[in-house]
């Protein structure tokens, strides 16, 4: 009965550890190289070893406006504030294995690609582009990503 009652007790230390080292610790990524929020949701958020950014407009942070240019500028500073807020959390556009585009025009989806393919380096991460209805903002474009410790 003694042995059973220890069994029982090392088992539940381990359901116990395993329990607690797969709960997710979520922690919030947070630079002034990229523009505040604009709504209840972080710039990016970790979790498991994971950053997940969420979209960012072509807002330059200095001024809280639109960057000034054509599509290729506005593409430029949204990844550039994706690569503060990596940077922020000790990584880079190297450690990104996802990206999401939405475009409010898919005419320019080959001069949005010029620009990304600048950005990153094989192995490319995996990407999705769409065009969508609306952005926020009346915004032309809108990229978010997961990267990987």
């Amino acid at each position: 009965m003694k042995k059973l009652i220890m069994l029982v007790m090392a088992m539940s230390m381990s359901l116990m550890t395993y329990a607690q080292s797969a709960t997710p610790v979520k922690k919030e990524i947070k630079t002034e190289q990229a523009p505040a929020a604009i709504g209840p949701y972080s710039q990016a958020v970790e979790a498991n070893g994971m950053v997940f950014v969420s979209g960012q407009l072509p807002i330059d942070p200095a001024t809280g406006q639109f960057a000034q240019g054509d599509i290729k500028d506005l593409a430029r500073q949204s990844l550039n504030n994706i690569k503060h807020i990596l940077e922020e959390a000790g990584l880079s556009m190297d450690n990104v294995v996802k990206t999401c585009v939405f475009l409010a025009d898919i005419n320019d989806f080959a001069a949005v690609n010029e620009v990304y393919a600048t950005f990153f380096k094989q192995p490319f991460p995996a990407r999705s582009a769409m065009a969508v209805k609306d952005l926020p903002k009346g915004g032309r474009i809108e990229i978010e990503c997961i990267a990987a410790r």
